[in-house]
């Protein structure tokens, strides 16, 4: 089982940080290569950068929940979201199709049934 995470190539789990500006302000964010590449494709999708995308779920996030406590952490769990949501077909797989155009609930729908399959195994 583990020969499969093992082997893969370190410099996807290697950390680095981008300074991103939040209203103004530069703050580093400091991620795993595999969570920029993700967040990449994520922003590519809607024509933005990933700066851009980051200050949008930013500002995104403290519309619905008030102040962020860890924005890394919150980035990592988009981007699993983002790859399982791809995975249940909520999200299609073609990065042609930009975000912005699908419907948040039948995306969001699809994690459901994806929970409820697994119960089910």
């Amino acid at each position: 089982m583990c020969q499969v995470f093992i082997s893969a190539d370190p410099t996807l789990y290697e950390s680095r940080a981008r300074s991103v500006r939040l209203h103004g302000v530069a703050t580093s964010i400091r991620l795993e290569n595999l969570f920029w590449q993700v967040l990449g494709e994520i922003a590519r999708r809607d024509g933005m950068g990933v700066p851009q995308l980051c200050t949008k779920l930013y500002d995104e996030l403290v519309a619905e929940r008030g102040e962020v406590e860890n924005f890394a952490s919150f980035l990592r769990v988009c981007c699993g979201r983002y790859m399982a949501l791809q995975l249940s077909g909520g999200i299609p797989q073609d990065a042609s199709i930009p975000i912005r155009s699908l419907n948040a609930q039948q995306v969001l729908a699809t994690e459901g049934r994806r929970t409820v399959l697994a119960q089910a195994a």
